[in-house]
């Protein structure tokens, strides 16, 4: 049901809904971004960071881009979890001005200094979390706060990568409490919405076997992982976390088999929502891999394939499919969603290759780089006209397709 309002907003359209500045500016960093990174790591441009190369491209990606995304889809839904009003005007325009100023900050922290730069980086995230705790306590949903906990992780991994980069002159364990983190949020809301959106579909279209709710199963399965995550980011060497990884893969490998995915492979929409989840038991098993067989399974490639494939395209799939919905357009992959969807897929699958193909690594560093751009623009081009202006009604929609 519609939240209610006391006023109508009148304000900018894309101050309307957290999504709309979030997901347009995340998309648009998340391609620039990249292609800043390339000339970068070969020493061909110099960005005044006080980051080394490496640490800049893993900060901007785990605490750049994908808060961004996650704040813009927390602060849509957030509303339809409480009933409350939903963030709008100076004060989400502010957030996305403490985001931006952000970017800037750890971009040029070599000449603000490194401090100045913690200091505004991290307040971001500070606000958010505070934002989304009033809101869920004042609704008095507090089943929801548990999407807290791996968002304030994320939060102390960034204070944290931080300190680390200065005082230890690069990041180890925060990027790997950050990275866990994230994942850890893939499983909490793919979880709930690989599912639903499943059964929706099975429902109007292919009525039959529909996804098994979440119950003990789940439950065990997460736990499983979340030990798993928890023994990388300690012990990342250790037989015992690649064992753990392992054990991880195989149960949210079972966990996505119970969801249906394969009676609804007709609809992209739905479908990059299991292949996304595919690509995170396929991420476990090769880091797991990676710890107990070094000598054949690439430790970097397994990262990859869990960020690209998992995070970016489980992102990729939920903005396309919200910023369709919330603005009044059929909920269809379309060109642009598909071509994002492609897109991911050539840039997993060329970073990969560059890591069991290093004679030829230089050219599929580019491949990667150019589909991920191309995935992200993609988003952006198709979608900016209609994040900046209001939602369209039932009857222009129509008039439009």
């Amino acid at each position: 049901m519609p939240i209610p309002r006391l006023q109508p907003y009148d304000g900018p359209a894309i101050l309307s809904s957290g999504f709309r500045p979030f997901f347009l500016f995340g998309a648009i960093w998340a391609a620039f971004s990249i292609i800043l990174w390339l000339p970068e790591f070969f020493g061909e441009i110099s960005i005044p960071t006080a980051f080394s190369p490496v640490d800049w491209h893993i900060h901007e990606m785990l605490f750049g881009f994908v808060p961004a995304i996650v704040t813009g889809f927390l602060f849509t839904a957030v509303p339809n979890w409480t009933g409350r009003m939903p963030l709008q005007g100076k004060t989400l325009g502010l957030l996305v001005a403490l985001w931006l100023t952000g970017r800037l900050s750890v971009g040029f922290s070599e000449w603000i200094g490194w401090l100045p730069a913690l200091l505004l980086d991290c307040a971001f995230l500070a606000a958010v979390i505070a934002v989304i705790a009033r809101e869920i306590v004042a609704g008095r949903n507090y089943r929801n706060l548990k999407v807290l906990m791996p968002a304030t992780l994320l939060a102390v991994a960034n204070l944290l990568f931080h300190l680390e980069a200065h005082f230890e002159g690069m990041s180890d364990l925060s990027r790997r409490l950050g990275f866990s983190a994230i994942l850890i949020l893939i499983m909490i809301i793919g979880g709930r919405i690989v599912p639903s959106f499943t059964r929706n579909w099975l429902a109007r279209e292919n009525p039959g076997r529909l996804p098994v709710p979440f119950n003990r199963f789940d439950l065990a399965t997460m736990s499983v992982a979340v030990l798993a995550l928890g023994g990388w980011v300690l012990a990342p060497d250790s037989a015992i976390t690649g064992t753990l990884l392992v054990a991880a893969a195989a149960g949210q490998g079972l966990r996505l088999a119970r969801w249906a995915g394969d009676r609804a492979w007709r609809d992209p929409l739905v479908a990059v929502l299991h292949t996304s989840y595919g690509f995170l038991v396929l991420g476990f098993t090769l880091l797991g891999c990676s710890i107990l067989l070094p000598e054949i399974f690439s430790y970097t490639a397994a990262l990859h394939v869990l960020a690209i494939g998992a995070i970016a395209g489980m992102i990729l799939a939920v903005m396309v499919r919200a910023s369709r919905g919330h603005t009044g357009q059929a909920l269809m992959a379309g060109r642009s969603g598909r071509l994002s969807f492609t897109a991911i897929a050539v840039a997993v699958a060329a970073r990969v290759a560059a890591e069991y193909f290093p004679s030829t690594a230089f050219a599929w560093y580019h491949t990667a780089a150019l589909a991920w751009a191309v995935a992200f623009l993609a988003y952006a081009m198709a979608f900016a006209p209609a994040l900046v202006r209001p939602r369209r009604t039932g009857r222009q929609a129509r008039a439009s397709s």
